[in-house]
């Protein structure tokens, strides 16, 4: 199988409560994870483009459903963090909804759930996770800031991670500062995409 690559990538649109979503005719991979645990540097690094999704040092930055159209072909879709203690409890309402409207809409062929490698899953990791296995959606565990541990400690440590959320121990750390991880998150997408074709 050829390694995956993408070669292009742009900014569709931006969905709030009550916007529309593209028309559903492309494959869609979400990405969710509490405040701060860097979904929107993981887009970025993966895409090769440093400002494709915003991204900032304060949390919750992301409080819209974004959509990335990579290689014109599928869609890479970045979703509000959870968990970040400074919103409001409306804005904290209204970003689960947001994200409970979509993630429940059919349109998800695969969810990047990402988690801090450094930590213990939190309260709504694993709230998240259970949502996830309740809904049936598919799913990659991607434990982010690897590159704050030692290497050689780094699949120990996100598989660990993984045991504590209860998910299976097959978790993939990765660094939009090192690189570690990116090969190993492309040939997901790859294998996701040729699934998804090969049910067509």
């Amino acid at each position: 199988m050829q390694p995956f690559v993408i070669k292009q990538a742009e900014f569709v649109t931006s969905v709030g409560a009550g916007s529309a979503y593209p028309p559903p005719e492309r494959a869609e991979i979400a990405i969710v994870g509490k405040s701060n645990v860097g979904k929107s540097s993981l887009i970025n690094h993966l895409c090769g483009n440093k400002k494709l999704a915003k991204t900032s040092q304060t949390p919750g930055k992301t409080r819209l459903i974004n959509f990335f159209l990579l290689n014109r072909d599928f869609y890479l879709v970045d979703l509000p963090g959870y968990g970040f203690a400074r919103a409001s409890k409306t804005e904290q309402a209204e970003w689960g909804s947001l994200m409970e409207q979509y993630l429940s809409s059919g349109r998800v062929q695969h969810l990047f759930l990402l988690i801090d490698i450094r930590h213990a899953p939190t309260a709504e990791d694993r709230q998240m996770f259970e949502w996830v296995l309740y809904y049936g959606l598919p799913f990659t565990l991607i434990a982010t800031k690897a590159d704050k541990i030692a290497k050689s400690k780094r699949r120990q440590a996100a598989n660990q991670a993984a045991k504590l959320l209860g998910a299976p121990p097959a978790a993939i750390p990765y660094s939009s500062e090192s690189g570690d991880g990116k090969e190993a998150v492309l040939e997901r997408i790859g294998q996701i995409l040729q699934d998804r074709e090969n049910k067509a």
